[in-house]
């Protein structure tokens, strides 16, 4: 039940992140998010993680050797390869345009949060997921960008970076400070696209409680049910018994 839930969660996330993305642009609608990481992780340490980036970013931020002319068409085998590794699963790519550059849209599987650094598209990063007593712990820390020149690819110096962290059970603490915790545990840390060029450390620390929020809710579904099914046999009882009572005394009258 829980995977099957997660699954469908993160197909619906998928299609808003790549509606989404294409209307970022959109002045004084949306951010302008030129490279996003989200990452959907459960209790187990597994996770799924999207990357949604422009093309041009990919290069510069992860070294990665992609054609950045939006006339060309995205190589997905060559985002496949480069995203694959012995701790990394491609299991999707799309592909759309905005701004005059071609976007990536990446969706990849892990079974070990904690060992997605080893991946070279995540090597700026170190992940830690471990339990301490009665929380769970989860810390990011991001380092030095690639920094590799891609020339003038049409960035207006407005272009944003964004890590996302969808949590599978309710937040006791993070930092990503009070605007940044999107419907109870939707986690965001944002940077600019020249910060993260230059490096600029990041720190994602966020910490939850170790039962998950599907558990509880079927767990309040199955309470409500039984309740409900009591509640129903009583009313059963009471009429049962309140016409027992009357063929009683009608006997008794006779």
């Amino acid at each position: 039940m829980t995977r099957t839930w997660r699954s469908v969660a993160i197909a619906l996330a998928a299609v808003a992140a790549v509606m989404l993305t294409g209307c970022v642009g959109v002045s004084g609608l949306f951010r302008q998010y030129e490279y996003e990481e989200e990452i959907y992780l459960s209790l187990d340490g597994t996770a799924t993680i999207y990357v949604n980036a422009s093309v041009p970013a990919l290069d510069a931020l992860r070294g990665a050797t992609l054609d950045t002319s939006p006339a060309t068409r995205v190589d997905r085998e060559a985002v496949r390869a480069f995203y694959s590794s012995p701790v990394t699963r491609v299991r999707q790519i799309n592909q759309s345009r905005r701004s005059g550059r071609r976007f990536v849209h990446v969706r990849i599987d892990v079974d070990d949060i904690t060992r997605v650094g080893e991946a070279p598209p995540f090597h700026w990063s170190s992940y830690s997921f471990r339990r301490d007593g009665d929380r769970y712990v989860f810390q990011q820390s991001i380092g030095g960008a690639a920094n590799k020149p891609v020339g003038n690819v049409g960035w207006n110096g407005r272009e944003l970076v964004a890590f996302r962290m969808h949590l599978p059970s309710k937040i006791t603490y993070h930092n990503a400070g009070a605007a940044n915790m999107r419907r109870g545990n939707i986690l965001v840390w944002e940077q600019s696209l020249a910060d993260r060029l230059r490096g600029e450390p990041m720190v994602l620390d966020a910490q939850m409680q170790t039962q998950s929020i599907l558990y509880r809710t079927i767990s309040l579904f199955g309470v409500t049910v039984l309740a409900a099914a009591a509640a129903f046999a009583i009313v059963i009882l009471l009429v049962l018994r309140s016409g027992r009572n009357k063929a009683g005394g009608a006997g008794e009258a006779g």
